[in-house]
């Protein structure tokens, strides 16, 4: 149990709460859990040979258009050349399959030379790891998407896919039923509420190096003292939010049911907004502020 200097208390368990964007890098794109990585690309796409990743650097660039640069969460090429995105989205988006083709896009411009008329690239994948369910119901976690005909779904390339994960979607988790990435999105989700490790975790190496990376533990001391700040920033921001919403919902239904929703929609945007101020006076970068309030990085870059 840490105690924080404001009185208030928050609980650090065995395992930390890798949902959140330096601690997911941390876990999944850096040279010590490489293999962790490469074991979620082999489960996600059983069908190529992945192997040998080096990871790639986090920003593409627009020659065009540099108000278009976009930087990823994760970024890695196999020894085949096939490249890999890998973005991890905690709040609901509804654009968000458009962001995942636009930030594809450019890992497919950068393997094409200027004045080649030579297209025989490798495939491209964008994974995207959802803490939000677009199949709202559904136990089904992954979803995969490539380019088809739509009359009879003839394939007409598979250099462009994109693989969805919806964590939420995890009903068959731990039981006889389920799959290794059901038990993954399980896992995930529920990190910090654990303190042993699930039944059957130890047959997965994919399972088994989650776990590992993610127990506190194994942290340095100086991670630790940011693991606890982040948490502290994290309960205070979902915090806000929750009053937000309240209150604004409560002072809505004075004026009536209709009004008070889109009353109260309004206070919590503008409450997201004023909490995304006060981050970006903090120097916290644009993509970890819109992870934690949902707000799209073009309403971030407008305050």
């Amino acid at each position: 149990m840490e105690t924080l200097s404001n009185n208030n208390e928050i609980h650090i368990g065995r395992f930390a709460d890798i949902l959140m964007d330096r601690w997911f890098k941390r876990s999944f794109g850096t040279e010590a859990n490489k293999r962790l990585l490469e074991l979620l690309l082999k489960e996600l796409i059983p069908e190529r040979e992945i192997t040998e990743l080096t990871l790639s650097p986090q920003e593409y660039v627009n020659p065009d258009d540099t108000d278009k640069d976009i930087r990823v969460d994760i970024a890695a090429t196999d020894s085949n050349g096939q490249r890999f995105i890998v973005e991890l989205q905690l709040a609901r988006q509804d654009a968000f399959y458009e962001r995942a083709i636009f930030n594809s896009s450019f890992a497919v411009q950068q393997q094409i030379r200027r004045g080649s008329a030579a297209y025989d690239f490798p495939p491209v994948y964008f994974i995207g790891i959802m803490d939000f369910s677009i199949h709202i119901g559904s136990d089904e976690v992954l979803y995969r998407y490539a380019l088809r005909r739509k009359e009879d779904g003839e394939l007409m390339s598979d250099r462009l896919q994109f693989i969805f994960l919806e964590l939420p979607n995890c009903a068959k988790a731990l039981t006889p039923e389920a799959g290794v990435l059901d038990n993954f999105c399980y896992t995930l989700r529920n990190l910090t509420t654990m303190e042993e490790r699930p039944a059957g975790t130890e047959s997965s190496e994919l399972l088994s190096r989650l776990l590992d990376s993610a127990e506190i533990a194994t942290f340095t001391a100086e991670e630790r003292t940011k693991y606890i700040n982040d948490m502290t920033t994290k309960r205070d921001i979902i915090n806000q939010i929750a009053y937000a919403k309240k209150e604004g919902l409560a002072e809505g239904l004075e004026e009536g049911l209709a009004k008070g929703e889109a009353k109260g929609e309004a206070k919590l945007i503008a409450e997201k907004k004023a909490i995304a101020r006060k981050l970006k006076a903090r120097k916290m970068s644009t993509e970890d502020i819109a992870q934690i309030t949902g707000l799209s990085e073009k309403e971030i870059a407008a305050l």
